[in-house]
């Protein structure tokens, strides 16, 4: 007769995972003998040893019981279950393992392909880190809003960064983000601003309608409130034509 130690030595299992298995009732408890000791027989052993392989094989121990009792076709229709549920498992453990690889990348977290691409074209081009993570930021909250328009907003910002003079306007912008906001180098770039949007006015228009009038106003307040020379900007803007910032409205006919 062996003690519990003794069993758990001989099935492989810690003393700890015996009291488990006798706690979800999978494996009988013994009665104590005389000297109050419980002892443990080789039928003990091999149900033991039973019980470690399912568990090992990644059976729920729920389904153990029912395992250790089932004929053989009872057993291998509850294998064939367990099987195509591990397998599901995997399945979705390499989805979150991806997803983790996905965070590890940075810009890849909540982002679609296409809107990194743009970012690291940003870094590229030696833009301001500063100003590849609001960007990044700003598309976050896009891409969770219209993830359907984020290939077109891309396209449309990859053509920007391929035209010179909106380039160097936008690094003009970047810079502006630190002045004060009363300086007098504002309208200038307003003036410069409105006249690249009237070039492409079409486009620029196709370009705000699928924005949601909600989003815009929270990007715009995150512009209002974190750029000093933004609310004058938008101001001159306005005044030739244009209100808003992030989702542009024609106020006046061209």
């Amino acid at each position: 007769m062996l003690t519990i130690g003794q069993l758990a030595s001989y099935a492989g299992v810690t003393v700890r995972a015996v009291r488990h298995y006798h706690a979800k009732g999978l494996l009988p408890e013994p009665e104590r003998d005389h000297s109050g000791y419980r002892r443990y027989d080789a039928h003990a052993v091999v149900e033991l040893i039973k019980i470690r392989t399912l568990a090992d094989a990644g059976v729920p121990l729920a389904r153990v019981r029912e395992l250790l009792a089932a004929d053989q076709d009872e057993f291998n229709a509850a294998v064939t279950d367990i099987d195509r549920r591990l397998r599901a498992e995997i399945g979705e453990r390499q989805r979150h393992r991806e997803r983790i690889a996905q965070l590890a990348a940075g810009d890849s977290l909540a982002l679609p392909p296409e809107a990194v691409a743009y970012l690291d074209r940003m870094r590229a081009l030696g833009l301001p880190e500063l100003a590849v993570a609001g960007e990044r930021d700003a598309w976050i909250l896009v891409a969770a809003q219209v993830p359907e328009h984020m290939p077109f907003y891309m396209r449309v910002k990859q053509q920007q960064l391929d035209d010179p003079a909106t380039l160097q306007l936008y690094r003009d912008l970047i810079a502006a983000a630190g002045w004060e906001a009363d300086d007098p180098r504002v309208t200038a770039i307003a003036d410069r601003l409105a006249a690249l949007i009237e070039a492409d006015a079409e486009g620029w228009d196709e370009h705000q309608e699928a924005m949601p009038d909600e989003l815009a106003q929270l990007l715009d307040a995150v512009f209002l409130g974190s750029v000093p020379i933004a609310r004058r900007l938008m101001e001159r803007l306005e005044e030739r034509g244009w209100r808003g910032w992030t989702k542009l409205e024609r106020i006046r006919p061209a």
